[in-house]
């Protein structure tokens, strides 16, 4: 794998049914500007839906695979 997932299961489902939202909204509002710019975003955030990974979240130190690593580790005796 290139990277590491760094969204939760429940963020990754939210994420893709909100960029769902956005472009079926996009598509049928029109063929404005806006909705051009609606489509984009809402692709974007469902992509990062289906693939667990969000650039913005890596630039912010977001790791999930460490605190899942942790908390595994106290777990056992």
């Amino acid at each position: 794998m290139l990277y590491v997932k760094n969204l939760p299961i429940a963020e990754r489902i939210l994420r893709l049914g909100l960029g769902a939202g956005l472009v079926v909204y996009s598509l049928l509002a029109g063929a404005g500007p806006m909705e051009w710019v609606l489509l984009a975003g809402g692709v974007g955030v469902a992509l990062t839906g289906v693939v667990g990974f969000c650039p913005a979240c890596a630039l912010a130190g977001r790791r999930i695979a460490k605190a899942a690593e942790k908390t595994s580790s106290r777990e056992a005796p």
